[in-house]
């Protein structure tokens, strides 16, 4: 199964409780189904064995196939839509996308 990893940190005007409730309430269901997406997850990041955190958030999408997947959201209205506002609430974001091995 196809995985895409999405590691970023909020910007400085959004807090954790804010970014929480909108997850929550618009950004999990949206996600959750678009084309082609079995699984999502938000992983609110809370320790790191070096001390630091480089990525407070990592979000992890389950993927049948992440081609046709980026092919068919692009052309949905809502999703484009939640670009535009997602953009700004986030900052240092880092997309990885990779296939399950076990």
């Amino acid at each position: 199964m196809a995985k895409r990893f999405i590691l970023y940190n909020l910007a400085e005007n959004v807090t954790d409780e804010a970014f929480k409730k909108y997850v929550v309430s618009d950004k999990g269901p949206l996600i959750s189904r678009l084309p082609g997406v079995k699984k999502y997850e938000l992983v609110k990041i809370t320790s790191a064995s070096s001390g630091k955190i480089p990525y407070k958030y990592v979000g992890i999408v389950h993927l049948s196939n992440i081609e046709e997947h980026d092919q068919k959201s692009a052309k949905i209205k809502e999703y484009q839509d939640f670009q535009k506002k997602f953009g700004p609430m986030v900052k240092d974001m880092l997309m990885l996308n990779g296939e399950e091995i076990f």
